[in-house]
């Protein structure tokens, strides 16, 4: 539980210690893993002193053991290596230090790594971190690249004069790291971060000129994985090694053989591009030409057709075709207005013929009662009735007289 403590009211720095000591002590023996940084081995004394660090964080703890215990793994055990420790925390008071009382060390075999690195590879595998479509493009021509590799190594030397030698106008934003040890890891993601926070980097490389399994454990670390699986920028894998590929290069978006494979799948070749280029100009040319002969050859023929030849000759064609349709036309009108006029005047004349005025010329007269109805039998009158009479020329009133 919390101390009740002030100002008023403090702990004196002894106390503080041996409270601090009782908890490390409650925490009982553990396995810890890591990498021996520094090892010390003094003649005739009967203690091992040695620093142990997590590859992965730039953490370490100091690891005291009696030399028979060393001693049971000193022939395969050396600075660097990778061990297994069985060991109680303990609490040096006088020093407020703590360290590491082993009992056992175990160094870690190179099939037991690649077993711990398989079951993190399906591990990571099932997070979607080697998806292919989670792999970014890489640019066509990148104005600046960023590279992480060691200080005056072969990789730099390959990745640079490669490059170069395919685009001579290409930049390089280099970052020297330690790519084997105890350093790589942290190095490493630092150096990747800070390519891959700056706007004018397009791509960063990875490269280290291939190497020992143990050698290239920091580029399978999983610190060093996500950090590239989290990048905004393309990170190419140039680690050069064959046979067992570290996790970088399933988690980067293109893995190169070399580093010399990286900077040409990286860097166009400006021959090649030119050439190219030119087949595309030649290409397009052909294209072009051949385009203006098939446009030219049909314009001559549609030259050579008679109605472009002559243009009027369709139309003078056309004009007597027309002058014949409009002399027929109007011999059919005259025809049918002479035999509509012949038909008119006989339908005229059987008019006139039959006419009540006619009729009334060859003297007759028509008998109407004063109401208007023509007086059609001697019935329909009675005596002393007026009636009136036409006739051709007029009318006149006579009397019924019966």
């Amino acid at each position: 539980m919390a101390l009740n403590t002030s100002a008023d009211a403090p702990l004196p720095v002894g106390e503080v210690s041996r409270l601090i000591g009782g908890w490390i002590d409650r925490l009982g023996a553990v396995w810890v893993e890591g990498q021996i940084t520094q090892l010390s081995r003094r003649p005739g004394a009967g203690v091992v002193f040695l620093t142990l660090r997590d590859p992965s964080h730039d953490i370490s703890v100091s690891v005291t053991c009696y030399r028979q215990v060393f001693d049971a793994v000193a022939d395969v055990v050396s600075e660097g290596a990778r061990v297994v420790v069985h060991a109680k925390p303990e609490w040096y008071a006088p020093r407020g230090q703590l360290s590491l009382r082993a009992v056992e060390i175990k160094p870690v075999g190179v099939g037991e790594l690649l077993a711990r690195l398989e079951q993190l590879k399906k591990s990571l595998a099932s997070e979607g971190l080697f998806a292919a479509d989670r792999k970014k493009p890489l640019p066509f021509l990148p104005q600046l690249i960023g590279l992480v590799c060691g200080r005056a190594s072969a990789a730099e030397r390959d990745v640079l004069e490669n490059a170069r030698h395919r685009w001579p106008a290409v930049r390089f934003e280099v970052r020297n790291v330690a790519v084997q040890g105890v350093h790589a890891v942290t190095q490493v993601v630092r150096a990747v971060k800070e390519l891959d926070a700056r706007d004018d980097v397009d791509v960063i490389v990875v490269a280290r000129g291939g190497g020992s399994v143990e050698d290239l454990l920091p580029f399978s670390d999983e610190e060093l994985v996500r950090t590239v699986a989290a990048c905004r920028t393309p990170v190419v894998s140039a680690i050069g090694h064959e046979p067992d590929n570290p996790l970088l290069d399933h988690v980067a978006d293109l893995r190169a053989s070399t580093p010399t494979d990286a900077a040409k799948k990286v860097v166009p070749d400006v021959g090649e591009e030119y050439e190219r280029v030119q087949f595309l100009r030649d290409r397009a040319r052909r294209c072009v030409e051949s385009h203006v002969d098939r446009e030219e050859r049909g314009l001559a023929h549609a030259l050579a057709r008679p109605s472009m030849q002559d243009p009027h000759r369709m139309v003078d064609g056309r004009g007597d075709e027309v002058s014949a349709l409009l002399g027929r036309g109007r011999r059919t009108l005259g025809h049918l207005l002479d035999r509509a006029d012949s038909e008119l005047t006989h339908t005229h004349a059987r008019v006139v013929a039959l006419s009540p005025a006619a009729t009334l010329k060859r003297g007759y007269a028509v008998l109407q009662r004063s109401d208007g109805h023509a007086v059609r039998s001697p019935d329909e009158v009675t005596a002393d009735e007026s009636l009136r009479a036409r006739v051709a020329e007029g009318e006149f009133t006579v009397r019924v007289d019966v």
